[in-house]
């Protein structure tokens, strides 16, 4: 992977003065000031160069544990407003690959909060694929509203529909052999019982999933004003956090809604046509974060959404509805564990481990064949809303958090990279196949992220050749794609303060999150 570089890109655009607009205001221009931020520098706290490799205002990045990169670890795609695109990893230049529809005619005009923007246009991207070089989306017809899902092939461009959903029912992953997409759907709007008979699909006062229900949860809760931040992200791309969100979980938790976990077939097989729906469980618990293994393509990792400390969040469960397996069982009053995300090779499981909740900081890992735990140790500061890793875990990084965040971290914001550690025991000490095996993370920071507003989430991820780490960020007031690489710059000609440098195109400064965790 080469990074071009040209002089022009290392020179500093100049500042045009215009209005600032409101902090969380969707804009399309470049920066708050009006101009494009800078491709290039060093960020001179860190030592390392960073890279802004989108182009495009308020495009993102992934969330951090849905795989971006194709099997062989050439592209990287991400989201713009304009619709899918592809990082072509070598050259770092961009193409789009699946441009949004024109609205229809009789689309909802969007209103001052942004809502009816994206109606029947946006492709929702799902996951790229672990077998072929190809983006799995979904996207609404503009005449028919059918909702459908589509593959993308990133090199040759050719779209190809795979299935129609039923009304109100999406999803959100798709397995490792690209045949099986899986989602949730309230029993209340499958009254029959059988999702795949005829019409089985009724939407109820309200419409689908209404009463915060898995398909839109943080919006549909009856008696919650319309929620800015999600209907109209003025930061950029998706995962921007709204402020009431703590108060939407617990809603959403003490509901109960009866909903049912499910797969949906995207190729005929095992004697199931195209679309056949197979139930893996029923369950008041509120279903998310659905994930199946890199490898395996009969299980799938999930979890019950919720506050953390009320809920036993991470689980597995087998394509067939077999072996519903919590993989992390308290011990402690207050004790969280969560944001999970797959070992690249599909072997083992890793999260955000708490004990307890806000006061020491692990990131754990759970061996699926001999059920093996370990347990690296974060300093509060080291602590990130996310993490990732190589595939051999030799690297793993973090995207930092503010002072709001659960850490409440004096000096958190920061792109970290962390080499791990394990603390061998001495001559004597008592072990067993039982007990967690410790370690400790090394930490270096990347990218000064204190411009960032961390009511958008950075999402970091590895490169394949370990030489990047991507995230994405809003410090210019519109969030771009950024890499940050792993290795110390031996040319520093360009070095500067990362925030100082962001305030110059975005002067406003960003405040910590309020959001109840």
């Amino acid at each position: 992977m080469n990074l071009k570089r040209s002089a022009s890109s290392l020179v500093l655009s100049a500042i045009i003065s215009s209005p600032l607009h409101a902090q969380f205001q969707r804009d399309d221009t470049p920066s708050e000031s009006g101009a494009m931020p800078p491709k290039t520098w060093v960020d001179k706290d860190t030592g390392h160069r960073v890279w802004r490799v989108s182009d495009e205002p308020n495009s993102g990045a992934f969330y951090f544990n849905v795989n971006a990169f194709t099997p062989d670890g050439k592209q990287m795609v991400y989201n713009s407003p304009g619709g899918i695109r592809v990082l072509e990893l070598e050259t770092m230049t961009t193409k789009m690959l699946v441009p949004n529809l024109p609205l229809p005619a009789d689309a909802p005009t969007p209103s001052a909060d942004g809502r009816g923007r994206g109606f029947g246009a946006m492709a929702r991207t799902i996951v790229v694929g672990h077998k072929t070089n190809s983006i799995f989306f979904t996207r609404m017809e503009p005449n028919t509203r059918t909702n459908a899902v589509y593959k993308a092939d990133t090199n040759s461009g050719e779209i190809r529909k795979l299935i129609d959903l039923p009304r109100g029912v999406s999803i959100g992953s798709v397995n490792a052999d690209e045949t099986l997409g899986v989602g949730t759907y309230n029993e209340a709007d499958c009254p029959g019982g059988d999702p795949n008979a005829p019409n089985a699909f009724v939407p109820r006062a309200g419409g689908f999933g209404a009463f915060g229900g898995p398909q839109d949860a943080q919006t549909s809760a009856p008696g919650a004003a319309p929620n800015r931040n999600t209907a109209n992200p003025a930061l950029g791309g998706a995962n921007v956090q709204s402020d009431d969100k703590g108060q939407m979980m617990e809603r959403r938790l003490a509901a109960r809604i009866p909903v049912v976990l499910f797969t949906i077939r995207l190729e005929p097989g095992s004697g199931q046509k195209a679309g056949y729906i197979k139930p893996l469980l029923h369950s008041t618990d509120w279903i998310g974060h659905l994930l199946f293994s890199p490898t395996d393509p009969n299980l799938l990792m999930y979890c019950h959404e919720g506050m953390w400390q009320k809920v036993d969040r991470i689980w597995l469960i087998h394509t067939d509805g077999t072996q519903n397996t919590l993989i992390h069982r308290r011990t402690m009053v207050m004790e969280i564990a969560g944001h999970e995300f797959w070992g690249l090779d599909g072997k083992t499981i890793w999260y955000d481990w708490q004990f307890p909740k806000g006061e020491d900081f692990f990131v754990a890992g759970y061996d699926l064949a001999n059920g093996k735990r370990t347990a690296y140790h974060l300093q509060r500061n080291e602590w990130s809303i996310h993490f990732n890793l190589t595939r051999d875990l030799d690297l793993f990084c973090g995207d930092g958090g503010d002072s709001g965040q659960v850490a409440q971290a004096p000096d958190g914001e920061w792109i970290e990279l962390f080499r791990p550690q394990m603390i061998g025991g001495t001559e004597g000490a008592l072990n067993s196949p039982d007990f967690w095996q410790p370690g400790v993370f090394h930490s270096e920071h990347l990218v000064n992220m204190k411009h960032h507003n961390y009511r958008a989430e950075p999402n970091p991820r590895f490169s394949a050749d370990k030489k990047y780490v991507f995230f994405t960020s809003n410090m210019f007031g519109r969030s771009y794609v950024f890499a940050a690489e792993v290795a110390k710059a031996t040319d520093t000609h360009d070095a500067v303060s990362t925030p100082e440098l962001a305030t110059k195109y975005n002067p406003i400064m960003p405040t910590p999150t309020t959001t109840e965790k």
